[in-house]
């Protein structure tokens, strides 16, 4: 029963986190440079009655990849069908995909990372030339099928462009990197987001959250939910500063965003003394995931400057011992 439960909430959240979005550019905040490209780009496709070019979206999760797609597809009067790579197990999920899409459709594939390159291969006539080749049969007997597709525009998105293969890569006409957003950014995403959330943030208390955000919308609109929960059982109409700050403290998210999670992939860092350590090594120490280690801690840290990957391993910062108050390459341990 309490599992259900959970689900049940787990569920709403999702369907609460979808509610926040933004539905056009007017109410999308952040990547300027990547609105501004795609609205260039989208008006001269209507302009000649064409579709988009196959898009290709890079960066950490929880910037904004799926929201895009959203978005250029309302933009273009177009359908959205949603779809992720592990869920396109065999050639028939593929070609049953293609076949039910409308011509002008949108076709989004969240970790195309993580298509298997038999499925890259039929994929490859699908966007160049809008075609389906099945192989039906096998040995002497085996016959090529080839169905003709309506023209439809992919988009991809990814949180590891190097497990991209260079010729899926090179099949789309456009490519956008992701970046993470600043402070004042994230304030306008989380005022906005209070108002929908019936719950007002007050500036300074969206600042507070903005700053330990990650620069990452998806996580800012987590706290913020969670703060919100404090502030509605504290009987407050407004999430005030104090509230803000308290909540966050409970929540385990330092001043900068880091959760117990970053402090103790860091910790292994110091540790070692200033020497490289692999990623499997940190893995295994923190019995973590060596994707989860790739794609949701090190991106950030990285982008911060505290810490550096090296042809033998992570190496921790001098701004990583700062954080823990520490001489650079210290033989302190921490407990």
């Amino acid at each position: 029963m309490e599992r259900i439960i959970e689900i049940e909430k787990m569920e709403l959240e999702e369907a609460e986190e979808v509610s926040l979005r933004p539905s056009g550019w007017d109410d999308y905040i952040g990547q300027e440079k990547i609105k501004r490209n795609l609205g260039v780009f989208i008006e001269a496709a209507k302009r000649r009655g064409e579709g988009l070019d196959h898009i290709l979206f890079f960066g950490p999760p929880g910037l904004g990849k799926t929201t895009l797609a959203h978005i250029i597809s309302h933009e273009m009067g177009a359908n959205i069908k949603v779809t992720t790579a592990p869920m396109i197990e065999k050639a028939g999920d593929l070609a049953a995909i293609l076949t039910n899409l409308s011509e002008g459709d949108i076709l989004f594939i969240d970790e195309i990372h993580r298509l298997s390159a038999s499925i890259e291969e039929i994929l490859y006539p699908a966007m160049e030339d809008f075609r389906l080749d099945i192989i039906i049969g096998s040995g002497p007997a085996a016959q090529t099928v080839k169905i003709d597709l309506p023209r439809f525009t992919l988009i991809g998105a990814t949180t590891r462009a190097g497990m991209i293969s260079k010729p899926l890569r090179e099949r789309f006409g456009m490519s956008f990197w992701m970046q993470f957003y600043n402070i004042e950014e994230l304030s306008q995403i989380i005022t906005l987001a209070s108002i929908k959330l019936k719950k007002r943030c007050l500036l300074e208390s969206a600042k507070e959250i903005a700053r330990r955000s990650r620069g990452t919308p998806r996580v800012a609109l987590r706290l913020l939910r969670r703060v919100r929960d404090f502030a509605e059982v504290a009987n407050e109409e407004e999430i005030k500063i104090e509230q803000a700050r308290y909540a966050l403290h409970e929540l385990g998210v330092n001043d900068y965003g880091f959760d117990d999670l970053d402090l103790r992939y860091l910790r292994i860092l110091v540790q070692n003394k200033g020497r490289p350590v692999g990623l499997g090594t940190i893995a295994a120490a923190m019995s973590e995931d060596e994707g989860t280690i790739e794609d949701v801690v090190e991106p950030y840290l990285l982008a911060h400057g505290y810490l550096e990957r090296t042809a033998r391993g992570r190496v921790a910062t001098r701004q990583t011992y700062e954080l823990f108050s520490l001489p650079f390459e210290s033989n302190a341990t921490l407990f």
